[in-house]
């Protein structure tokens, strides 16, 4: 059992906490308030969970999810994302309400992305391979740390960093 101390004194804590790994399912639409100049993009990712039903038959269900990127991560998701891409985000969950053109009230649940990371198809048009695209994989395991040689040992080279670092990438 996992404990949550929320420090609000009503004894229950409360998370909420997105993280997605999905695919594009169009190009971003950006756009730009009108106070402030601050971008807004939207997304529409496609998350999948393949499995078995009760007969042994193969089924895949996809889920839409609307997101919703501001600021210096928008102008970067429009920049590198097309439709396709892999994106991960990872956000939080809010619900708005609105009053359509037809004067019924409605809601709308999207996830606010506060972080965003491209994925291994990101610049899939570009025809670079992985070991020269920066933006064409995760990095899912923390690297291991370089091995310590033993005092009397002559010194090992550290082993060659496997992911391409470029200082231009803006995140």
């Amino acid at each position: 059992m996992i404990n949550f101390y929320s420090g609000n004194g009503s004894g229950m804590a409360s998370v909420n906490k997105v993280i997605l790994l999905g695919r594009l399912g169009r190009d971003p639409e950006t756009r730009y308030a009108s106070e402030g100049g601050t971008a807004i993009c939207r997304l529409a990712v496609a998350t999948s969970r393949r499995y078995k039903d009760r007969e042994g038959n193969r089924k895949e269900e996809t889920e839409w999810h609307n997101v919703v990127l501001f600021g210096r991560t928008a102008e970067i998701a429009q920049q590198y994302l097309r439709k396709g891409s892999e994106v991960y985000v990872e956000g939080r969950l809010r619900t708005r309400k609105y009053t359509g053109k037809d004067g019924i009230e409605r809601y709308s649940t999207e996830i606010v992305g506060e972080s965003m990371q491209l994925g291994a198809r990101a610049n899939s048009g570009s025809g670079a391979d992985s070991h020269s695209d920066p933006y064409s994989q995760f990095e899912s395991q923390p690297r291991p740390a370089p091995q310590q040689p033993a005092p009397a040992a002559a010194p090992k080279p550290a082993p060659a960093d496997p992911v391409p670092e470029d200082d231009d990438i803006p995140f």
